[in-house]
C-alpha cells in the first residue's frame, strides 16, 4: 500500500521546519530545504513504525492544497 503525504516547509531563523499537513505531529527541522525534506522523511518512517506497534490506524494522505491570491490593501475597501 501507498499513501502520499503532503509536506509544508516554512522558512525558520535556523533554516527550514517541515510538517505533514495530514499528519501534523509529523514536523522537525533541518538547516537546508534538502536536509529538512531529508529528516521529515526519516521522522514519517519512525513515526509509521511507532503507529504499526502500537496497532494505530494511519492517518489518510492526499491532501490538496491550493494558494489563493489576495490584494491585502483591498481588503476592506468599498466598490
Amino acid at each position: 500500500m501507498r499513501n502520499t503525504y503532503t509536506a509544508k516547509y516554512t522558512k525558520i531563523s535556523s533554516g527550514y521546519m517541515g510538517q505533514l499537513v495530514e499528519w501534523p505531529e509529523v514536523i522537525t527541522e533541518g538547516k537546508t530545504l534538502e536536509e529538512c525534506r531529508q529528516m521529515l522523511q526519516d521522522a514519517l518512517n519512525e513515526m509509521i513504525l511507532a503507529y504499526r506497534q502500537q496497532n494505530k490506524e494511519l492517518p489518510l494522505g492526499g491532501a490538496l492544497l491550493e494558494q489563493i491570491a489576495v490584494e491585502v490593501q483591498d481588503v476592506g475597501k468599498t466598490a
